[in-house]
């Protein structure tokens, strides 16, 4: 096997193998050897600021111009009108129907479920603190376009802020060559099956500016947050837009990572680790595993997977990137610790004493447990949301959920009785801190 630093790919081979046996790992050293794809957010805000500012400051005009120049479409109304989305809906399959309807009444019970409850702690008598949860005022969703079609994104941004109680939803998705320059269909029905209205025709960072911004020219106010996955440009926008919005997080491009032992069926996790790279020439598929046998055999088996699937260039692409591999360690003890170090947005466990495992990953995105969970699942029908931290992002940060959409607010709530056993206190703090006007506010009370 190779040493670490160094990879091993046969004529047949469409993945290097990564042997880390014997090597103490950390967080540098992980992130080193199986790096994401190469991209420089930083270099990409640079590149789209003028874009951003043209929004700011011609509004439509210049969503309208970029569109054209970029994507040889004009995508005027740029508000997608309640007929055309009724249309929408009207011509829309079936049975895709009922797969978008099911997956929408999933997340909403997952949503549902994991609403955050309100608290009130009494210290003493008369001392109330209260926490109660109030959702955003207006919330941006961005569902992409480019490679694939995604009105799975359309469900995981809207039925958690409709839970959560937003008042002002707007959607915005790129328009489509394909479909004269209007949105892809699929998604237009799907915005018109959760009733969002406010739907407009735009993409790339163009869109994130709109919405922070504003479009009065199409009736688009700015609003307070914006969420949604999209490509190196679109996260370039919420980086250089935070703080004139909120954001969700700077999704990525997508990974997969597989914690895997000699118990695990290769043919699956062949068809997992594709799965994703089918996703974008970037993607990132890992398999982490103890087994030489198993790692033998998904790399035999790989190629024939990615054979014959529709989009085999894309797949081999990812899958020879310096971002995907499989890796070779001691033990299933020292795959969890690579996996913690790795922070994968997604992660799939296949090994004996699943339950053992699952209580020892601390970083990931969303964590897929046993050979009947794969990432697919999750990326439709699971109930949980796709939305999720990429690039190390799962260390600080959560996936899309109900919870994004609200803030806390903590209420204090006390009378006399309570300020008083506390007065002497709060004036001891302030003379401390030399702020003695605090504590002279406190005792003015009791004058």
């Amino acid at each position: 096997m190779v040493s670490v630093g160094q990879s091993e790919q046969g004529l047949d081979s469409v993945i290097r193998t990564l042997d880390l046996r014997g090597q103490v790992l950390n967080s540098r050293n992980v992130n080193e050897l199986v790096p994401r794809a190469a991209v420089d957010i930083s270099m990409a805000v640079d590149s789209i600021r003028p874009l951003l500012d043209d929004v700011r400051d011609r509004g439509a005009e210049a969503i309208v111009a970029v569109t054209v120049e970029r994507d040889g479409v004009d995508p005027r109304p740029i508000r997608v009108e309640a007929n055309e989305l009724a249309k929408a809906l009207a011509e829309l399959d079936p049975s895709l129907r009922k797969a978008i309807e099911t997956a929408i009444a999933r997340v909403r019970a997952v949503s549902l479920a994991t609403m955050p409850t309100e608290v009130t702690v009494e210290l003493a008598e008369g001392a109330r603190v209260h926490q109660r949860w109030q959702p955003v005022d207006s919330v941006g969703l961005y569902v992409p376009g480019g490679k694939a079609v995604y009105p799975s994104s359309v469900i995981m941004n809207v039925v958690p802020a409709q839970v959560a109680g937003v008042p002002r939803l707007a959607v915005a998705t790129p328009a489509q060559k394909d479909f004269g320059g209007r949105p892809h269909p699929t998604v237009l029905a799907t915005a018109a099956l959760l009733g969002v209205e406010a739907v407009y025709c735009m993409g790339g960072p163009a869109a994130i500016a709109a919405f922070a911004y504003g479009l009065p020219q199409v009736d688009l106010e700015p609003v307070s947050l914006v969420t949604g996955p999209g490509n190196i440009y679109v996260a370039a926008a919420k980086r250089a837009l935070r703080g004139q919005i909120g954001i969700d997080s700077e999704a990525g491009t997508t990974e997969i990572l597989i914690l895997a032992d000699a118990s695990a069926d290769a043919r699956l996790i062949a068809y997992d680790l594709v799965s994703q790279a089918e996703h974008d020439e970037a993607a990132a598929s890992v398999l982490v595993t103890d087994s030489p046998a198993l790692a033998e055999a998904v790399a035999a088996i790989l190629p024939s997977v990615a054979a014959a699937t529709a989009h085999t260039n894309r797949v081999l692409a990812a899958l020879s990137g310096q971002q995907s591999a499989i890796v070779l360690v001691d033990d299933i003890a020292e795959g969890i610790e690579f996996a913690n170090h790795y922070a994968t947005e997604h992660l799939e466990l296949h090994t004996e004493n699943v339950q053992d495992v699952l209580a020892r990953i601390t970083n990931a995105g969303a964590i897929f447990v046993g050979k009947y969970s794969p990432v697919s699942l999750g990326d439709y029908m699971a109930g949980s949301n796709h939305v999720l931290p990429t690039g190390q992002q799962a260390k600080f940060g959560a996936g899309l959920g109900v919870h994004s959409f609200l803030r806390a607010q903590q209420v204090i709530d006390y009378d006399s009785t309570g300020l008083a056993e506390i007065a002497d206190l709060v004036r001891d703090f302030a003379e401390s801190e030399n702020l003695p006007a605090h504590g002279q506010a406190i005792t003015a009370r009791f004058e």
